[in-house]
């Protein structure tokens, strides 16, 4: 009897074999995200208009903050969280260009199509079109505020970062038509010195084979960055990873049963991950890290 495997994971294996045939650096994919949020991440679902949101990772944790504007009455505006797989594509291509290029300007390309091709995203307009829907993830990226601490017995470490000190998006109505000048963003001084000192490598064309998941997207940075120091086998609750991955899960089974579901799209395109569902959480084994010192 033949098996009928989905054509998801069809897809999935095709990108992981090409992955593993060529390595990121000589490919010229090696990428970067910044430590801060893959140990704890942004929103998966846009949690609405809360004036602070958070994720905790064991003894870090991580508070985002809403910008705010002054409307047609005179009254200021939550601008909203960024959420959801826009706002990691777009991250991932500003910590890659900041550690590769060195610079805290980061040109973004003189049309949005361009820019877009360069996140993996096809353009469309409407309502509900990618066009739009980035336009407005970045808005909320580029206004909020992420703070976070990290405590035990010995130390008690804050900081915090906007992204941007400024954001020049120049681009016109028409996704094709060229501008005068390229589209910019320009990180602030905390957020660079956060990406060089402590970038997490990543491979951006798993980024873009999981790109439909924020979830998958999640666990690919955080595995690939967990690797890279894990030395014994470690087993993590559920409870923890609920804190740290699907804070917006009300129930733990819910959260386990969608974990897994991304994990596989993930150990599809990181299969030298070596992971099991424990009795009482997720074993993680030492293993490579998905960029090795060979790419």
């Amino acid at each position: 009897m033949s098996i009928v495997v989905p054509k998801y994971v069809n897809k999935l294996i095709q990108e992981s074999l090409a992955i593993e045939a060529e390595h990121a650096k000589a490919a010229g994919k090696i990428g970067y995200m910044a430590r801060a949020l893959v140990q704890a991440t942004m929103p998966h679902k846009n949690p609405g208009l809360v004036p602070i949101w958070g994720r905790k990772n064991g003894n870090f944790s991580m508070v985002m903050q809403p910008g705010y504007a002054f409307g047609d009455s005179n009254e200021p505006i939550n601008l909203g969280l960024p959420y959801g797989t826009k706002p990691r594509l777009v991250m991932a291509f500003l910590c890659s260009e900041a550690v590769k290029k060195g610079t805290k300007e980061i040109a973004l390309g003189n049309s949005l199509s361009e820019f877009m091709e360069q996140l993996g995203l096809t353009p469309t307009g409407g309502r509900w079109g990618s066009i739009p829907l980035l336009k407005e993830q970045m808005k909320r990226l580029f206004s909020a505020t992420v703070s976070f601490q990290y405590e035990n017995d010995q130390a008690q470490i804050l900081g915090g970062f906007k992204i941007a000190s400024q954001a020049v998006l120049l681009w016109s109505p028409n996704p094709e038509q060229a501008g005068l000048w390229d589209s910019t963003v320009t990180l602030t001084q905390e957020f660079y010195d956060e990406i060089t000192g402590s970038a997490v490598p990543i491979d951006m064309r798993a980024l873009s084979a999981l790109k439909s998941s924020c979830m998958a997207l999640d666990i690919y940075c955080w595995l690939t960055y967990r690797m890279s120091y894990l030395k014994n086998p470690t087993e993590i609750p559920w409870e923890l990873l609920a804190a740290q991955f699907g804070s917006e899960y009300k129930n733990l089974r819910d959260f386990k049963l969608n974990f897994l579901k991304q994990l596989k799209k993930v150990t599809a395109v990181y299969p030298s991950v070596q992971i099991i569902d424990g009795e009482k959480g997720l074993l993680l084994k030492p293993s490579l890290t998905h960029i090795t010192k060979k790419s």
